[in-house]
């Protein structure tokens, strides 16, 4: 912690900034490290004052097919072999998407490049299980949460026509907080209930 104050002064990012901790292990040797003592790198960058805000223009999604995420007991985790989240992302931006939807082996819905994904039908709200292979992200967890006991919440596997009849879909992670999604390829989405949960849980940002 103190490490990560001392950053943000030094780069003049005490207001709104992403802090990225890298944890690695020894010093730096291949498969037989003298120690396994953890080291760690701290980054600090600014953010806009307006990141976490409600996003009025819903985001533009679509699926990317080319590489499927496996899962096992690293899926969850957020580790250096990101490379399907490169491809995905590169992927996205050829097709002037705001982000991209990954799919795990099994073809059914994973997770985004950046976000947990989270949709909704009839009202009932629905997220794909930890064991589909998703990062076990921080918002993730805050937002299933706050939302039991209020809402009807289901984690499970999902195909992509479950996703393509979803009424509402929306994005979480730690820095943006929540992001409805306007559409996925050619199906639009409205975000009624979204910005209820949005105002609900992020009254302050709202």
């Amino acid at each position: 912690e103190n490490a990560i104050l001392t950053l943000l002064k030094k780069n003049g990012n005490q207001n709104t900034a992403r802090i990225r901790v890298t944890v690695f292990r020894g010093d730096g040797g291949l498969y037989d490290a003298v120690n396994h003592t953890p080291n760690y790198l701290v980054q600090s960058s600014a953010l806009p004052e307006d990141t976490g805000k409600w996003n009025s223009n819903g985001l533009v999604l679509g699926i990317y097919p080319d590489v499927q995420k496996n899962c096992d007991i690293l899926s969850n985790l957020k580790h250096n072999n990101f490379l399907p989240y490169v491809m995905a992302v590169l992927h996205a931006k050829k097709q002037k998407w705001n982000d991209a939807i990954i799919l795990n082996t099994g073809g059914r819905i994973c997770d985004t490049t950046i976000a947990n994904i989270f949709f909704v039908k009839d009202e009932i709200i629905h997220t794909p299980a930890l064991g589909e292979g998703c990062i076990a992200g921080v918002m993730r967890k805050n937002i299933i949460d706050k939302l039991s006991g209020k809402y009807k919440l289901v984690e499970g596997s999902f195909t992509i026509a479950d996703l393509l009849a979803a009424d509402e879909v929306f994005l979480t992670n730690s820095i943006y907080n929540i992001r409805w999604v306007q559409s996925i390829d050619d199906t639009k989405y409205v975000n009624t209930l979204t910005q209820k949960i949005y105002t609900s849980v992020f009254s302050t940002n709202s």
